[in-house]
Parts: C-alpha cells; sequence; structure tokens
C-alpha cells in the first residue's frame, strides 16, 4: 500500500477579537475522520470545492504540517516524524507555485534539484537526459524558465518532480490555466509517466476533464470529511442514468409527432431526456427511428459537476 490514512483529524486554533477585547479561540475542522487507502500504480483525484480540506490533507500527507490526530503513512515513512526521508520518495507539483528558478534555465534548475536529492554530477546529467527525451522538452533546456509559456513551464515543472525517481507523485491543478492543447499534452505526459514509470498519481483538480481523462478512482472530500470513495465506472452507473439526447431528421418535425415527452424541437432537431434505469435506450431510439429519417444522434451524460453537487446534498 502507497499511502495509508485512518482516522486523520486537522484542527486549527482561529483566534479573534481586537485590542480592548479579550481574544476568543475557537477550533476549526478543518479535516475529519478522513480515512482512505492508495494502491501502487493507481491514479486518485482527490477533488472537492475550495476550503473542502483538499490543501490540508495534502500538506500533511507530505509532512508540512502535522495532523492533530490518525494515522498517515506514505510509502512507507510517518510524514510526521521522517518528513525528510519520504522526500527522497515523492513528488510534488502545484500549479500556482513553480519549483523551477525563474531566472535560471530549465537545466540548470534541474541541476539544483538533482543536487537537493543527492544526485552526482555524472547522475544528474544522465537523469536530465533521460527526462528530456521522456518529456521531449530537449529544445527548452536552455532556455530561461521565465521565458517559457505557461504550458511548457508546466511540462518541465512534472518533468522536474520525478528527476529523481519518486514512487508517488502529488500533483495540485496541474493543467491550471492552460489551452485545451496544452492540458492534453499535460493529461498525456501524467498517463505515460504512470503507465512506464508504474509511479502512484494523486491528483487535485477543478478540471473534472482531468479526472475523466486520467482516473479510474475519485475521492470527494466537502467540509473536512470523505462524501465518496468511489470508482469513475460506478459514479457513472448510480449517478449519470440520465442522458441528454439530441436528434436530427432529414425534414422539419413537430412537437405533434412524438408520443415521447420531447423538451425542444427546432427545425429538425428534437432534444429529450431519458433514464436509462427506467427506458430501454435500444425501444427509444426505435421509436424515434420509426418517426423519420435520422441524420445525427447525440448522446451526453450529465456533467461530473453536476454529480458531485448531488452528492453534497445527499451527503448534507
Amino acid at each position: 500500500m502507497q499511502i495509508c490514512v485512518k482516522n486523520l483529524q486537522k484542527t486549527f486554533k482561529i483566534k479573534a477579537g481586537g485590542f480592548f477585547k479579550a481574544k476568543k479561540v475557537t477550533n476549526v475542522n478543518a479535516v475529519e475522520n478522513v480515512s482512505f487507502e492508495v494502491e501502487k500504480g493507481e491514479i486518485v483525484a482527490f477533488i472537492g470545492p475550495n476550503g473542502a480540506g483538499k490543501s490540508t490533507t495534502i500538506k500533511m500527507l507530505t509532512g508540512i504540517i502535522q495532523p492533530s490526530g490518525g494515522q498517515i503513512e506514505v510509502a512507507g515513512f510517518n510524514p510526521s516524524k521522517q518528513r525528510k526521508q519520504l522526500a527522497y520518495h515523492v513528488g510534488c507539483m502545484f500549479g500556482q507555485k513553480s519549483q523551477l528558478y525563474m531566472h535560471l534555465t530549465v537545466r540548470d534548475s534541474y541541476k539544483l534539484l538533482c543536487s537537493i536529492y543527492d544526485l552526482n554530477e555524472e547522475q544528474a546529467e544522465k537523469k536530465i537526459a533521460e527526462i528530456s527525451q521522456m518529456f521531449k522538452i530537449e529544445e527548452l533546456l536552455d532556455r530561461v524558465v521565465r521565458k517559457l509559456s505557461l504550458g511548457q513551464r508546466m511540462i518541465c515543472e512534472i518533468a522536474g518532480s520525478i528527476l529523481h525517481e519518486p514512487e508517488i507523485i502529488f500533483l495540485d491543478e496541474p493543467t491550471i490555466g492552460l489551452d485545451i492543447f496544452a492540458k492534453a499534452r499535460i493529461r498525456q505526459i501524467i498517463k505515460k509517466m504512470n503507465e512506464e514509470k508504474g509511479t502512484t498519481i494523486f491528483l487535485t483538480s477543478h478540471d473534472l476533464g482531468d479526472v475523466e481523462a486520467l482516473c479510474d478512482r475519485i475521492i470527494i472530500i466537502n467540509n473536512g470529511t470523505i462524501v465518496t470513495d468511489s470508482t469513475l465506472e460506478d459514479l457513472k452507473a448510480n449517478y449519470l442514468s440520465e442522458k441528454v439526447i439530441k436528434i436530427s431528421y432529414d425534414k422539419y418535425v413537430t412537437k405533434s409527432q412524438f408520443e415521447y415527452p420531447v423538451e425542444k424541437v427546432e427545425h429538425n432537431q428534437i432534444e429529450l431526456k431519458a433514464d436509462t434505469n427506467k427506458v430501454q435506450m435500444g425501444e427509444l431510439l426505435s421509436y424515434f427511428t420509426s418517426i423519420g429519417n435520422i441524420t445525427d444522434i447525440q448522446i451526453e451524460s450529465t456533467p461530473l459537476e453536476e454529480v458531485i453537487k448531488k452528492l453534497y446534498k445527499e451527503r448534507r
């Protein structure tokens, strides 16, 4: 087991008051009784709204802050007591905080990172060459970091996070602010890293495209507690049964032609909703085919954002 968390808790003491009033101390539970496990080679999404407890949990997993209670084991180490030893086994990449040095070249930044992880000059050169080939960033190595585009820098950031060959990588918003092409490239790189190196990926992101493209498992946290820990397929089976269907015909149609409740009719296209737990899609499509010649069909699932909202509402 790469990550094992049992009954994790973090309570912050918040002081409120002014110059002429005694300060009142309030306990705020940022993380409360959180438990989960991550196996080697998994790509797990750890998602939730702002203030849900994601960042606090990750900081405890990496030893940056101490938990108020519970147990943590990451790569066989206790982050609270063995943070230095753990650092050699994990990598971190935070979308809004660079680990590269803006006034240095990418190559020099990598050399500094290698020295931090006790790689000698020969090992560093070999590793930089290997990583730059893997990520196809050879032409970026001698460019100053601050002159890179955001997409180029993000790729270099991820590459830098695995120079010491960590077992686990914590990725926080790896595609934030990127265009669709850069996002696709980053996702491809993360997937490749997992497949070729067997690296365990612990991902947080507000971009659910990242989650759907990369993760088989999702842990959703809200108000400091786990809302659900499920596979993406299970979430789809239980919460994505409602489909939005758009059907185009080869001629104009009217609402009165349909016995099935159609929500929208526009020229030759209709739009309806169907719950696949109650209606057989084959029978439904057979019925609409009988109305006329179909030129196009689009079937869309409920957006994952709506699923998460529903889960939050049920939990509350």
